[in-house]
């Protein structure tokens, strides 16, 4: 049996659970490779079924000899306490959960692991088709699906199909990505029905020297023709995208960019937001504040303040590109965790196929 190792008490009656709310529950706890299963054995059969992935971190908290609480504080935002005892399976349990939550072998994860017990009607590893999911961007002569990155070496952290200008080839393709931080070259993220285009990337590399790289400036001048302009909304501000340069970091130079104009619009780096997120949670699951307390706890955890910096950026482009039909593209330090949610937010915007589960109009 997978993870028996792991597990040395998959079985304990007599836990208490105090749930959402201050919800208090009484009964069996079950630990599985892959779930955490707790039922109250009553009439409703009240239960917990919940993935061990789910758990973001566990905290131990000793009651005595007799045992302790063991709280999960879950990737939705859920903290879940089980109160058990003995000693000895409280602190086996919390073991337990802390080895099924933080697997790194990714083979080890439930995927790996489901066996439906229906038939399957079709295979989920070719369902997929990038032809077919991005048909509605590739209308029109100018973008083409490109697969310069079938084997994840131009850029480990894009898909191995992804679109970019039709007039730029594979060649010019790794020699932009090698020009950006991480290899995440501009590829096509949205098509606006006004004709103007959304795209996501990584910083330059230019340095101190403020190097260039013809064959990055070629990919971003095909985006937007001859004639229009475009934008390029940086989620730094002005200050930290100049102190990139010194560790070989940067942001376009104008003068080889002249169809383009930069734009600084500040988000928090991820850490900062999740920081936040703690402490927001945290004043949410105490129910002792007052009103008062409450609005200055929410107040001091910054998280409105990243929602509202968040959201104007994401309308700024917006605004870009259906009210000036300019194109966008949108980029920090690495491209990833603010640059994603500015585009994502973006389209939520303007696209209602990102607003309603089989899209067309709200």
């Amino acid at each position: 049996m997978e993870f028996i190792e792991d597990i040395p008490t998959p079985n304990l009656d007599n836990v208490t659970m105090h749930g959402p709310f201050g919800k208090k529950l009484e009964g069996t706890l079950c630990i599985t490779g892959h779930h955490i299963l707790f039922s109250s054995r009553t009439e409703h059969h009240e239960e917990l079924w919940m993935l061990t992935t789910n758990v973001d971190t566990v905290e131990r908290k000793l009651n005595g000899p007799s045992g302790g609480s063991v709280i999960l504080k879950c990737k939705d935002f859920r903290i879940i306490q089980l109160d058990i005892s003995p000693l000895e399976a409280f602190n086996n349990v919390a073991t337990s959960i802390e080895t099924l939550s933080s697997f790194e072998d990714q083979t080890k994860f439930y995927p790996f692991f489901f066996r439906p017990n229906y038939p399957i009607l079709e295979d989920g590893w070719t369902v997929f088709r990038p032809e077919l999911e991005f048909s509605k961007l590739l209308q029109g002569d100018e973008w083409r699906l490109t697969y310069v990155n079938s084997d994840f070496q131009v850029c480990p952290t894009y898909p191995r199909a992804v679109i970019v200008p039709k007039s730029v080839d594979d060649e010019m393709i790794v020699a932009a990505a090698k020009f950006r931080d991480g290899g995440r070259f501009p590829v096509l993220s949205y098509r606006h029905d006004k004709g103007s285009v959304l795209m996501r990337s990584s910083q330059p590399l230019t340095g101190p020297s403020s190097r260039r790289c013809r064959e990055d400036e070629t990919l971003l001048k095909a985006v937007i023709g001859a004639s229009n302009r475009g934008y390029i909304i940086d989620t730094r501000s002005s200050a930290v995208a100049q102190a990139a340069k010194s560790r070989g970091g940067g942001f376009e130079v104008e003068i080889h960019y002249p169809m383009w104009r930069r734009v600084h619009k500040p988000i928090e780096r991820y850490t900062a937001m999740l920081d936040s997120l703690t402490r927001l949670i945290e004043a949410c699951n105490d129910t002792s504040l007052s009103m008062d307390r409450w609005l200055s706890r929410l107040e001091s955890s910054n998280w409105l303040t990243h929602v509202r910096d968040t959201l104007n950026c994401s309308c700024l482009v917006a605004q870009c590109l259906d009210k000036e039909s300019a194109s966008v593209l949108v980029h920090g330090s690495e491209g990833l965790d603010a640059t994603l949610l500015v585009t994502s937010l973006t389209q939520i915007i303007l696209n209602p196929d990102c607003r309603t589960v089989r899209g067309g109009p709200d």
